[in-house]
């Protein structure tokens, strides 16, 4: 966070110095308001470029085997443009690499999910997910039975969109 925050300043003293430049040029005929004036638009811009972009960047970055499965959309009354057109705020990946079966209960199925938001650390939490009804639940919420079965876990099903089942179960 404190990168962008160095970036956005950046941003705003070099439109601030191109606005200086040009005005040396046209011999000061600039309005007295177009240096503060570029600078602002200069962070403002490079504010909304970096909410749409940040999920881009993230995703890019995950290794190989890690499968981003749900995104989250916000839209906020205080960034206007929101509402117009959402941005990526919050996102889950699966970590394909990680996923393990019990030969005893083959519909289910362990694995690592990574949670990413936009102004948070990463989370990361292992997942246990019946493939037979549909649901997942975090493996430490749940009790293992004698064959290695999770049972009286906190089972929750997907959100819509959400493709976790559809990349751990195929």
């Amino acid at each position: 966070m404190f990168l962008e925050l160095i970036a956005a300043i950046a941003a705003a003293f070099a439109a601030a110095g191109i606005v200086l430049g040009l005005n040396l040029v046209t011999g000061g005929r600039l309005p007295r308001w177009a240096m503060p004036a570029a600078a602002g638009a200069a962070l403002l811009g490079y504010a909304v470029w970096s909410e749409y972009s940040w999920f881009d960047r993230m995703a890019s970055d995950l290794p190989e085997g890690v499968e981003v499965t749900f995104t989250n959309h916000a839209a906020v009354v205080w960034k206007p443009w929101t509402l117009i057109a959402p941005f990526v705020d919050r996102f889950a990946a699966l970590d394909t690499a990680s996923i393990r079966t019990n030969a005893q209960v083959p519909h289910q199925r362990v694995a690592d999910m990574y949670f990413y938001g936009r102004w948070t650390r990463r989370q990361g939490v292992e997942v246990v997910i019946d493939c037979r009804a549909g649901v997942m639940a975090p493996l430490p919420s749940a009790e293992l039975d004698d064959r290695g079965a999770a049972m009286r876990a906190a089972w929750a099903s997907p959100l819509p969109g959400d493709t976790t089942l559809e990349h751990a179960c195929a």
